[in-house]
């Protein structure tokens, strides 16, 4: 299983949302990319970055911070937030980007969806983001009444190889990550799946590990030290997608 830091920004800071809501910001940092530079000594070989202006707004915000990352680092980095067109797919890939993550725009936009899959395939991940078990858009803001479980049946049938799962109540809770949400993703869908949320240390890695997920991203607990990343790596180095 894969270990995966993240980053949100937030007017150009590394910033923590509480269950996703924008009140609700931890500034968690000063500088993005040293933060970025920590996780690779530390061992990281993937980063996960979220855009919270772009999600709101529905356009790139930090391209230029993300491409200093992707180039500073050399992490595999996937980026989402405000992904809506080709040309905003094809600026991150460009940019070095390992991935790009597109929510708002699978669940409003399938055509487009489609369109990027036959381009770039593998690289183009969907964000399944879920409060009370419906699909939500727009940097979360909008709740749809889309099944998260239909929705991920229906991408793996457009195609799709991976998505990122999130549970919005479990987002900066340290709660723990929503592992019946999970198992049911796991029964109905031969996807790759990437956990998100609510992930809080050692315990809720090996938790994920158990679950045979692809991957955990891990967020408010690095910040916090409730989970040691270098711990959490080597919990997982002899795993085959590590």
């Amino acid at each position: 299983m894969k270990v995966i830091p993240a980053i949100d920004l937030l007017d150009g800071k590394p910033v923590r949302l509480y269950q996703g809501d924008y009140a609700k910001e931890e500034q968690v940092g000063e500088d993005a990319l040293q933060i970025a530079q920590a996780f690779a000594r530390a061992g990281a070989r993937y980063l996960h970055v979220v855009d919270l202006n772009g999600a709101k707004k529905g356009e790139r915000i930090h391209g230029d911070l993300i491409e200093a990352i992707v180039r500073e680092t050399k992490l595999r980095v996937e980026v989402g937030g405000g992904i809506r067109t080709m040309e905003d797919v094809e600026a991150y890939l460009n940019l070095g980007v390992d991935r790009v993550i597109l929510g708002t725009a699978a669940l409003k936009d399938p055509a487009f969806l489609k369109e990027a899959l036959a381009r770039y395939g593998e690289r183009i991940v969907v964000g399944v983001d879920c409060k009370d078990g419906k699909v939500c858009a727009s940097g979360w803001l909008d709740q749809s009444d889309v099944d998260y479980l239909d929705f991920a049946i229906e991408m793996e049938q457009l195609g799709v190889q991976t998505i990122v799962f999130t549970d919005i109540s479990k987002d900066g809770t340290l709660a723990g990550p929503n592992l019946d949400m999970l198992e049911q993703l796991k029964r109905h869908v031969s996807l790759d799946i990437v956990a998100s949320g609510g992930v809080k240390d050692i315990g809720d890695i090996e938790a994920l590990r158990r679950l045979d997920v692809d991957g955990a991203i891990a967020g408010k607990s690095l910040y916090a030290g409730t989970l040691d990343l270098k711990e959490a790596l080597d919990a997982c180095a002899g795993d085959a997608a590590c």
